[in-house]
């Protein structure tokens, strides 16, 4: 199998966070044909999915840093996206998660997923704040971004529709151990 070269692995409790490869985009695609892919971007019909896993992919070789397929430890499968993000047109680089499978929802994988990408992010890539683009009537989203220690700052028109920006706390806070009281 062909992978992207020189791709960091990150590995949690229950997750591995890896490259995108081609097997991923079968789940990839099922996710952004339904409703569920609304908020980004889709429902999407499977020759235009192919152009997004796509982007994800070249998002890597653009920019050097990219999504990361989130992998279940315990059954293999690549369940969702999540990690650093920032194509042309984005406000500044953020830190972005879907969960591409309902049943891996409700139990902290996406949490623990996008601490570990920020973890990422501040360390070796260096970025000093991040933010998150959550359409306003995604709940579950703007939950996890303000567990995170996130707070809204302001809004962003995406491609004709208005998104809050969530931003996190800077490396600083979360090194002195004090997110929770920035947000």
């Amino acid at each position: 199998m062909i992978t992207l070269a020189n791709t960091p692995v990150l590995e949690t409790e229950r997750l591995i966070l890896r490259a995108p490869q081609a097997d991923d985009f079968a789940p990839y695609v099922a996710f952004m044909a339904g409703d569920r892919g609304g908020f980004v971007g889709g429902p999407l019909a499977a020759d235009l999915a192919w152009r997004g896993f796509g982007h994800i992919i070249g998002h890597w070789v653009m920019r050097g840093y990219g999504f990361f397929v989130i992998t279940d430890k315990a059954s293999g499968r690549a369940i969702g996206t999540v990690g650093p993000w920032c194509p042309e047109g984005w406000p500044e680089p953020e830190i972005g998660w879907t969960l591409w499978d309902p049943a891996f929802e409700g139990k902290g994988i996406a949490r623990e997923a996008a601490e570990a990408a920020r973890a990422f992010v501040y360390g070796q890539l260096g970025w000093s704040t991040a933010i998150s683009l959550i359409a306003p009537d995604n709940a579950p989203s703007a939950a996890l971004a303000r567990r995170m220690g996130a707070r809204p700052d302001g809004q962003f028109e995406l491609r004709g529709t208005v998104v809050d920006i969530w931003r996190h706390p800077s490396a600083d806070q979360l090194a002195d151990g004090s997110p929770e009281a920035y947000a």
